[in-house]
């Protein structure tokens, strides 16, 4: 994924209300406003559709009458929606915002490793490139990984890959032999064991829920691991009232809103860096702004384009998932 130029957002009249344009223009441009849960509470707000990865894969394969997909989320997930309508005009406001799960697993290396492994059956987690997916014979997302590993014939090693720490928690799940990549996700790993058992003490009645993004040793500690989605319904559907929440700060908000008896305790980070802060919110998802999207929306870029050949090859696991999902 190229460096670009970061939206000019000086040139913004200070004096235009955002929400009202972002509307207008949603109208105009017929365009759908696809957000993740990971997103700043004003952008989940004005969003369509607010989702995890696999709804939101879902929502913009399904996105029949929208001529535009504005993606508020990061790279992978706009390249998701184009490998999905080659059609429709793609945009994501600030094209900087990257994963680093899936910059840790470049085509070129995959191949290498496939190449050592020529028997083995390819799963890769959704947070990773088109290049990555066009090398894979199925893609997953935390909600599914289960029902794709286990759909995977018993005859098969299976590769896994980018995020070791959610292929171990598959491996405990599905009892399934797999070779794992060694990505992991930077919010997710910098969750600390240590102050989420002071946090259990200091609140004894607190349910710890987490990502299965999250390393063994935290998950050992969890009552429940769930992707976003998961998490969100065990809050609403759960007779609990507090919860230590093991996962991207941005979820606090969509739980509070549909949980708002619920205490909610976001799991302080482990500073591992003098450059860690705040290191429970990505950094990446956070480059999307109101400003960012109201000039995505009025000028239709930063587009997302790729090659042909290479969306037909990244579609195929996609659609292999979806058909499971």
């Amino acid at each position: 994924m190229p460096s670009v130029e970061t939206p000019d957002v000086s040139s913004i009249d200070p004096t235009l209300d955002l929400f009202a344009e972002i509307d207008r223009l949603r109208k105009e441009k017929k365009a759908i406003i696809l957000a993740h849960y990971y997103q700043d509470p004003d952008i989940q707000d004005i969003a369509d559709h607010l989702g995890d990865s696999l709804d939101l894969a879902k929502r913009a394969r399904d996105a029949k009458e929208a001529e535009v997909i504005l993606f508020c989320g990061v790279h992978f997930m706009a390249e998701t929606a184009k490998i999905l309508n080659p059609s429709k005009t793609v945009i994501l406001p600030d094209l900087d915002a990257g994963c680093s799960l899936a910059e840790q697993c470049p085509p070129e290396q995959l191949r290498a490793w496939k190449a050592k492994h020529p028997d083995h059956f390819v799963v890769m987690y959704i947070n990773c490139s088109a290049g990555t997916k066009a090398e894979s014979d199925m893609i997953c997302t935390s909600s599914n990984a289960e029902a794709i590993i286990n759909s995977v014939p018993k005859d098969r090693p299976i590769l896994f890959g980018p995020d070791k720490n959610l292929g171990a928690f598959l491996i405990k799940k599905t009892g399934r032999d797999m070779d794992l990549w060694p990505g992991a996700c930077m919010v997710h790993e910098t969750f600390s064991s240590q102050k989420i058992i002071k946090l259990k003490a200091q609140h004894p009645g607190a349910q710890f829920i987490a990502h299965p993004e999250c390393e063994d040793h935290v998950l050992l500690l969890a009552d429940f691991v769930g992707s976003t989605s998961k998490l969100l319904q065990y809050v609403q559907e759960d007779a609990g009232k507090q919860y230590i929440v093991g996962t991207e700060t941005g979820i606090l908000h969509t739980m509070k809103k549909h949980a708002p008896d619920k205490e909610l305790i976001p799991v302080p980070y482990e500073d591992r860096s003098a450059a860690c802060q705040g290191c429970n919110s990505c950094p990446h998802m956070k480059l999307n702004t109101t400003e960012k999207i109201y000039l995505a929306l009025r000028d239709l870029k930063p587009q997302i384009h790729m090659p042909e050949e290479l969306r037909q090859r990244a579609r195929l696991p996609l659609d292999r998932m979806l058909a499971i999902s």
